[in-house]
């Protein structure tokens, strides 16, 4: 839904709501038409500008997959993203020749992003607007890649997500995500030290007033990541959480500072048993 590249400082502003904004952030209970109305009137109206824009190939801050390498060849793939946001990342992968482009976004907004930039660069993609969570015509056993970055934090039904995604991927399919590490998101950085401002363990619903606009999120521990993919059938084969330290160095903000501490960003690939 949310590269780097688009935006001056967006390797910071991706990292949605860390420890800084916990003291204004405000508890809600769950109610999932509740939450998908007020995401998805957060990216029609103002998300890209707030928060910015996460593409491939980065996965978030201080991670790319230029230096992972989680894909493989993707000549004749069929690939599709949770989240496809503006489409940046479905144009990086056609242009390494996958056969198939697939996209699902909450919002409309980013949909018609997606198509026109997409079109701007004679690729054409199936896009369809939907919570990820619910059913949406999207074929079963059918495709070699299902990926989402900066996506999947979204979901109200983590469980349930994950399992929609193994239902989409082909025996041995590959699933690949990235989202803000939990620990970056209980931790600020105040004058040279790190300090907890939020418990790791509090994986309550909260609403954030940011730039005019409001979200809602939950902070999962990385535990509830594993077992969710445990749970859908699916066998973790790599995750990244270090900083590229090459990228930490090229930056001299207090956010890469911390970036050289303690992870920012994970990435998990797992597959499809």
């Amino acid at each position: 839904m949310e590269g780097i590249a688009l935006e001056k400082d967006a390797s910071h502003r991706t990292n949605i709501i860390g420890a800084g904004e916990v003291g204004v952030a405000i508890s809600v209970e769950l109610d999932k038409e509740k939450v998908h109305a007020t995401n998805e009137s957060f990216w029609d109206t103002q998300g890209n500008a707030v928060i910015g824009t996460t593409a491939l190939p980065f996965y978030g801050a201080f991670i790319s997959e230029e230096k992972c390498q989680l894909f493989g060849n993707l000549a004749g793939a069929k690939v599709l993203e949770i989240g496809c946001g503006t489409g940046h990342s479905l144009q990086y992968l056609g242009e390494r020749q996958a056969s198939e482009l697939w996209g699902m976004d909450i919002s409309a907004e980013q949909i018609g992003k997606a198509e026109q930039h997409l079109a701007a660069h004679d690729l054409s993609a199936k896009l369809i607007c939907s919570p990820m969570e619910e059913e949406c015509g999207i074929p079963a056993n059918y495709f070699d890649y299902v990926y989402s970055v900066y996506g999947i934090g979204w979901t109200t039904d983590l469980e349930g997500t994950f399992s929609r995604i193994a239902s989409y991927l082909k025996r041995d399919g590959v699933f690949i995500f990235s989202w803000s590490h939990p620990i970056h998101k209980c931790v600020s950085a105040e004058n040279d030290l790190l300090l907890f401002k939020k418990c790791y363990f509090d994986e309550s619903w909260y609403s954030v007033s940011i730039g005019g606009g409001v979200l809602s999120l939950s902070d999962r521990k990385l535990s509830t990541y594993v077992n969710a993919l445990a749970k859908a059938g699916f066998v973790i084969e790599q995750m990244v959480e270090e900083s590229d330290q090459e990228m930490v160095e090229s930056n001299d903000s207090e956010f890469a500072q911390k970036a050289s501490m303690l992870p920012v960003t994970f990435v998990i690939k797992a597959r499809k048993r």
